[in-house]
Formats: structure tokens, sequence, C-alpha cells
């Protein structure tokens, strides 16, 4: 059974009454995003708030919004910002992406999504499961993440997506469609050699030749985690 809370360096998680608990890959994401100049970051569907405390933690002075459409999740989000130390930078909406854009937010630096992948897969019995990991048209599309993005980044700005290799594919053939280019990607491994888990994407709006890194989460023949995974996650994993 998965724990109630989840325990970071400077904040903590309380995650029971959210469908999707913190993972490892959303860990990465928070860690990897390019956010640490940007003064408005958006995070959609942030479940457990996870990637906004993140961000809260690593840019001192965003102001950062997280829209949820689960209202337990949305709850749960707004409690675990109002126990950390950035209350006062991190706002959580009970809303869905249409209903968001729908009170026109000002442009955003950035913003950051793990959105709902499990497209063609059996659907869980667990209804809050199944919206927080399948895609569908009265939840959360590729096309309308894209189309929101590019409709409310500013000229500069950046979406930084997480999914499978193959619904990234999927994904960016969407935000080409909609005006954003891969700028760069972060491949994560379970182990160096091993095929890619998970794509971290980072978009923008010119077109441009996107380098792709390599991330293993473990070394090559044990348990202990990557150089490179305890690099990323030093300021948040108590373990390291």
């Amino acid at each position: 059974m998965a724990n109630t809370y989840f325990r970071f360096k400077q904040f903590t998680i309380e995650q029971d009454q959210c469908a999707m608990k913190v993972c490892t890959d959303a860990c990465v994401l928070g860690a990897a995003a390019d956010i640490t100049t940007a003064a408005r970051i958006l995070d959609i569907g942030t479940g457990t708030g996870l990637l906004a405390l993140m961000a809260a933690q690593r840019n001192a002075t965003a102001r950062i919004e997280a829209v949820e459409i689960a209202p337990d999740a949305a709850r749960q989000a707004t409690g675990n910002v109002a126990q950390s130390p950035w209350p006062g930078r991190v706002r959580v909406q009970a809303l869905s992406l249409a209903q968001f854009a729908a009170t026109a937010p000002a442009p955003f630096d950035h913003i950051l999504c793990n959105p709902p992948f499990f497209r063609h897969s059996l659907r869980s019995p667990d209804a809050a499961r199944t919206t927080a990991r399948h895609t569908a048209s009265d939840t959360l599309s590729f096309a309308e993440l894209a189309q929101f993005a590019a409709d409310f980044l500013t000229p500069s700005g950046q979406l930084t997506v997480l999914l499978p290799p193959l619904e990234m594919q999927q994904f960016e053939r969407e935000a080409v469609r909609a005006g954003l280019f891969p700028a760069a990607r972060l491949a994560l491994h379970h182990r160096p050699g091993s095929k890619a888990l998970r794509h971290i994407t980072r978009f923008g709006r010119a077109a441009t030749a996107a380098a792709t890194q390599v991330l293993p989460i473990h070394e090559a023949d044990s348990a202990a985690y990557s150089p490179e995974f305890r690099q990323l996650l030093r300021d948040f994993y108590l373990a390291f």
C-alpha cells in the first residue's frame, strides 16, 4: 500500500486523497524543468501539488498557478501548499483546463504538465485513477494541452511535458500543429542501456534542432541510484 505522505527536504506531500501518488518520473520533471528565471509558472493537472511546490522551491520569486480537475486532489494540493514554506506564491484552483482558460489568465513564462497518457490501455475501475491516467474528450487531450500552451505562453515561454516515448511522439505532432516545437529532450531510463521509460520534452516557439540527454535512474549493476540522478534530486530527496 502506498504511503499516505511523501516527505522531501523542504516540504511534505500528503497524497491519500489523490489518485496518482508521488512517483520518480514526476520528481525528475520537477527537478529538471528549466524554470529558474520564470516569473509566472503554471502546473496543469497538479494532483498532489508536487510540481508546483518543486517549482516554488527552485524559483524563489515566481508566482505559481496550479489547476486540478479532481476536487479531492485539488483540496489536498491546497492543503499541501498551505503547509509548505511558500503558501503566498502558489495558488491551486479546482478547474478543468478549459474552465481555467475561460478566466483569461495572464501569459505564463513556463507551463509544466504530466498529462494523462494511457490512451489505449484498459480503464481502471477506480474513476479517479482513470481520470488521472487516461486522456479523454471530457478531461484533457493532447491537442487541448498543446493549444492552451500556444495561447497562454509568453513569446519566449516554454512548455515542459512528461510522457512515455510513444505518447510523446503523438504529443509532439499536436504541439507542432499548435506552433510549439521541441527544444530539448531528456530520456529517462531505469539503467544505462535499458529502453527509455519516459521522455521529458521542453517546447518553445522557435523551430530548432532538439538535443536529447539521457538520465539513468539506477547504476548499471545495482539498485543504487546513479550519480546523475542523485545530483539532480539532491535538493529534494532526504536520502541524498
